[in-house]
């Protein structure tokens, strides 16, 4: 993997470990040549990851909506910024740069960016690893709501597997490398009316 976009929150939350697990994984994107594709914020998680890997002449690509271009949000050191119409213009920009992504914590935006492309997963539409950082159980409950849609059929087994999920950077990037996508099963036929 060359590039991975990671979401992450704005802001730091309460505990440092997780400011640290940022830290770690810039630091092995540092390690293994990887860049770091991402929202392009200075603030919280995003700033701290962007710049563990800047201090270290790594490669940072950001990629912020309008909305959010502002002095006390954009990240003025990262020389490769994109500037796009909206957040749905975003995800769709990120994800052509990519090979991969990691979900570390964050708010409603990181669980959207997520969740979307689990949804591009389970369609199909992308065939790249999509990993979670469980750093302190901060995602026990998402997953625990995950075997509940499997309980309940609303998602398959299969879709749910498609999330990689490590408590530690090692673990997860050992299973974002070792990723194969699933085969496509079953062909769609376009109807004509």
């Amino acid at each position: 993997m060359k590039k991975i976009v990671v979401f992450c929150g704005s802001s730091l939350g309460y505990n440092p470990i997780y400011k640290e697990a940022a830290i770690a994984l810039g630091n092995y994107f540092i390690e293994n040549n990887i860049g770091l594709v991402y929202g392009g914020g200075k603030i919280g998680m995003m700033g701290v990851l962007a710049d563990t890997i800047l201090a270290k002449n790594g490669e940072v690509t950001g990629v912020i909506p309008e909305l959010l271009q502002k002095e006390e949000v954009i990240h003025v050191d990262v020389k490769n910024m994109n500037i796009c119409k909206n957040m749905s213009e975003r995800k769709v920009f990120m994800s052509k740069l990519v090979d991969g992504y990691i979900t570390l914590p964050g708010g409603f935006g990181t669980l959207d960016e997520l969740f979307e492309v689990l949804t591009l997963g389970q369609l199909h539409i992308e065939q790249k690893p999509i990993g979670l950082l469980n750093v302190n159980g901060f995602f026990d409950a998402t997953l625990q709501q995950l075997d509940k849609m499997v309980e309940e059929g609303y998602l398959k087994k299969a879709n749910k597997e498609l999330l990689l999920i490590g408590q530690n950077v090692t673990e997860l990037m050992e299973k974002m490398h070792n990723y194969k996508a699933p085969k496509i099963t079953h062909i769609i036929k376009k109807v004509v009316s």
